[in-house]
C-alpha cells in the first residue's frame, strides 16, 4: 500500500500522516478528517472490516497499513493501531477550534443495539460496557475491542463512553460499536464555528 506523504505546503488542513515502529509492530496511517479513499490492511480480516466501517461512518479518508507479530496474537497489532490512529486524529484536529466537540449515536445491527457518547475534551477517559457472547470473531479476539478503544481514546484526547444495550452475536455487537463510534466522531469533529467550544477557552 502506498501511503501518501504530504509536504507541509500541500497538506490538507485536517489531515495527518503518522508512522510508529516498535519491536512488535510497524504501523503507518494517513488520516484526512474531511474524506477520501479508505484502504486498511492489518493482517486481521475482521479488524480491517471494523476500521473500514469506522472510517466510512466518520467520513474519513484513511489509508492504514499495520504489520504486527500475529504469530503471537492480535493484541499488539490492535492496540498499537489504536495508538497510531488516536495520535493521527489528535494532530489532525490541531487546536480543535471550531469543532462541535460532542457527539453521540445509537446504532442497531440485527438483534444488537449499541450507543456511543464522546467529547474531544483533551481529557481522555474510557467507559466501556459491552459483554461479548462469543470470544472469537474470525481471527479476532473479541476482548481486543476494549484495548483498541482505550488506546484510541487516550491518544486522541477523547472522553469516550460506549455501551451495548443488548445483543447476542459478538460480530453484530462489535460492528455496531465501531459504527456508532464513527457516527459520533463525525458529529463531534464537524466545524460549526470559529472558536473553541469550551467556557475555559481551550481544549
Amino acid at each position: 500500500m502506498d501511503i501518501p506523504v504530504y509536504k507541509e505546503s500541500e497538506a490538507p488542513l485536517r489531515a495527518y500522516v503518522l508512522s510508529r515502529k516498535t519491536k512488535e509492530t510497524d504501523i503507518t496511517a494517513s488520516l484526512n478528517l474531511d474524506g477520501g479513499e479508505v484502504k486498511v490492511s492489518t493482517g486481521i480480516g475482521f479488524f480491517d472490516h471494523m476500521l473500514t466501517a469506522l472510517a466510512f461512518y466518520a467520513g474519513w479518508g484513511l489509508e492504514l497499513e499495520a504489520r504486527g507479530d500475529l504469530e503471537v496474537d492480535g493484541h499488539h497489532t490492535v492496540e498499537d493501531t489504536g495508538i497510531v490512529l488516536g495520535q493521527a486524529l489528535s494532530y489532525a484536529l490541531g487546536d480543535r477550534k471550531g469543532i462541535r466537540r460532542f457527539g453521540s449515536a445509537y446504532i442497531p445491527m440485527d438483534e444488537a443495539l449499541c450507543f456511543t457518547a464522546l467529547d474531544f475534551s483533551n481529557r481522555p477517559y474510557l467507559v466501556y460496557e459491552a459483554d461479548m457472547p462469543q470470544a472469537v470473531i474470525g481471527a479476532y479476539d473479541a476482548c481486543l475491542t476494549r484495548e483498541f478503544l482505550r488506546a484510541f481514546a487516550v491518544n486522541s484526547g477523547l472522553t469516550l463512553h460506549m455501551k451495548c444495550l443488548y445483543g447476542q452475536n459478538a460480530h453484530h455487537i462489535t460492528e455496531a460499536l465501531f459504527k456508532s463510534l464513527g457516527a459520533a466522531v463525525k458529529e463531534a469533529v464537524a466545524v460549526t464555528g470559529t472558536g473553541v467550544t469550551s467556557t475555559k477557552g481551550v481544549l
